[in-house]
């Protein structure tokens, strides 16, 4: 069975409320879309999934994904993250699809291939939980530190094992470094690229547990797996040159349009 893309996305957000209709990006036409719109466009161009639904609570986002002709699986409000809430839209389905992918919603400059190469990954049954590792070029790494020295909370970061599993991730540019890098050098950061493939069974256990401490404080949902031992499988990605971004907050949304080619 083909795997299905399910893109979560909410209305409430502490650091920018209603996102999802109000961040508008301009592609090469110059023409103004919602982020979500944007986002559900770049998953539309897979030819190895099933199909893509939208899972939200908020009527406002259903009908206007509903007009641009995305599926929509409407979900409760007590959904606490995009995890609980892709398992509360795969539940829907008819039959229960083995492999679910989370597209967030937020990141519509997630290449195709990435999630191609998770798809892969879940080739090997012991993978329960993959997700794209893309370590920063010099650009990256300086608009991570730079948001970071200004109180900004923008994109995530994350450090691997030697037998490529996520050891941790964090909002906080990881592992520290002080050192000063030039273009040529290999930076040690990895940008964690938000988005993740799970088997449904894997799912399932992850709603079982209530969040932990970790979770809670660096509001990082994927962390419930690592507190409760559930590896998470990495894949180094190539960005080939393309920009990754995501918009976490209004000044990301001149970057992602930038890089969709406004």
């Amino acid at each position: 069975m083909k795997p299905v893309i399910i893109i979560p996305a909410r209305w409430g957000s502490s650091r920018f409320a209603g996102k999802p209709l109000t961040a508008m990006l301009k592609g090469p036409d110059g023409v103004e879309k919602p982020l979500i719109e944007r986002t559900y466009e770049a998953a539309k161009v897979l030819s190895e999934i099933a199909d893509i639904y939208v899972a939200t609570d908020d009527d406002r986002i259903k009908d206007a994904c509903e007009a641009f002709g995305a599926k929509v699986l409407m979900t409760s409000v007590d959904c606490r993250n995009g995890t609980e809430r892709v398992y509360e839209a795969a539940q829907q389905l008819d039959p229960r699809p083995e492999v679910v992918v989370n597209w967030q919603g937020d990141a519509p400059l997630t290449p195709a291939d990435f999630i191609t190469a998770l798809i892969e990954a879940m080739d090997d049954s012991s993978v329960q939980v993959v997700t794209p590792a893309l370590r920063c070029d010099l650009e990256s790494f300086d608009r991570f530190k730079q948001q970071r020295s200004v109180g900004l909370v923008g994109g995530t970061t994350m450090v691997l094992s030697n037998q490529g599993n996520a050891l941790y991730f964090s909002k906080e540019v990881i592992p520290f470094t002080s050192k000063a890098y030039a273009e040529t050098d290999e930076i040690p950061v990895f940008h964690h690229v938000g988005v993740y493939a799970y088997r449904f069974s894997a799912l399932e256990t992850y709603c079982d547990f209530e969040p932990g401490l970790l979770e809670d404080l660096e509001g990082l949902e994927q962390l419930r797996f690592l507190e409760n031992e559930i590896s998470i499988k990495a894949v180094v990605v190539d960005a080939k040159g393309r920009g990754i971004w995501e918009v976490n907050n209004p000044e990301d949304i001149d970057i992602v349009s930038n890089a969709l080619g406004a």
